[in-house]
């Protein structure tokens, strides 16, 4: 995982849905004001619905202190509308099946599953400046309280 203080390379490409739309952008062009990316596995589990509850119900306190909310998962950008309509959702969802953002932030970890290896993102978030530079991260997120340990980052910068 890259260290505090890194800029990334914001210059690869993700389909995001905003605002219920679709589209494919820069991820640099997702960077307009401080933003906050969380990682998360899959739509529609357990500790993925708790971490992204926690980001929607304070979805408007991240807006108010200048930062943008950015959600990623491997899901499609037609399994993240219908998640965001689920669970009110109003920030931007990330659909990364080729995990570029964790090869950006060098975050692929070994995992395993009924006996099973393999390699993913981890459950980690970023608080990344306007220029890609990552100004804090927490490598292993919190789910049921995670926009709370997101604030407590964001006051301490």
């Amino acid at each position: 995982m890259i260290d505090t203080g890194t800029k990334i390379d914001t210059g690869f490409t993700l389909d995001i849905v905003k605002d219920g739309e679709e589209q494919t952008v820069t991820f640099s062009k997702l960077l307009e004001r401080p933003t906050i990316v969380s990682v998360y596995m899959r739509n529609n589990t357990s500790g993925c619905d708790k971490q992204n509850k926690s980001l929607a119900e304070h979805a408007d306190w991240f807006d108010e202190h200048g930062y943008n909310l950015v959600a990623i998962s491997k899901d499609s950008c037609g399994s993240h509308k219908n998640y965001a309509d689920k669970l009110g959702i109003n920030y931007v969802l990330a659909s990364d099946p080729d995990y570029k953002f964790a090869e950006a932030t060098d975050s692929i970890v070994e995992k395993k599953m009924f006996g099973n290896k393999y390699e993913a993102p981890s459950r980690s978030a970023y608080v990344i400046d306007t220029d890609g530079t990552v100004k804090a991260i927490i490598e292993k997120v919190n789910t049921k309280e995670h926009a709370e340990e997101l604030k407590e980052l964001i006051q301490n910068l």
